[in-house]
């Protein structure tokens, strides 16, 4: 039977993935990868938390490489999405993370959707592995 702790940060997980679509839906493109990003730190957690494992931080690369070492999982097909979410942490919220602008000066339609895509992508896995 799995925690009521990790299906919280499941769920929460979930929730922001349909906040992203939502997002996406309105041309908000920083704000959806942003909440893609959050999606699946929430859902990485959750996960962690549901084979009793500690989940600490906001990076969901690390959170995803924590759960391999524990679980002997090859992470292979799915890192390439940890990796995209993570750019996503500060640059689509802060301007100081760029040269000159706003955030939603330098993100796309195209960005946005590729990050929702991961966040499924993760979802999914995770989903597979929930026990």
């Amino acid at each position: 039977m799995i925690r009521e702790e990790a299906l919280r940060w499941f769920e929460e997980g979930e929730s922001d993935i349909l906040t992203a679509k939502i997002l996406l839906e309105n041309k908000k493109y920083n704000p959806c990868a942003f909440y893609s990003q959050q999606a699946s730190e929430k859902i990485l957690k959750g996960l962690l938390q549901a084979h009793n494992e500690a989940s600490w931080g906001h990076s969901v690369l690390s959170l995803l490489r924590s759960f391999a070492q524990i679980n002997d999982v090859d992470i292979s097909e799915i890192e390439p999405c940890a990796k995209e979410l993570d750019r996503h942490y500060i640059s689509s919220r802060y301007p100081d993370a760029y040269p000159s602008g706003r955030p939603e000066d330098y993100y796309t339609e195209r960005i946005a959707k590729e990050s929702l895509v991961c966040a499924k992508k993760i979802k999914e896995f995770a989903q597979n592995l929930m026990q």
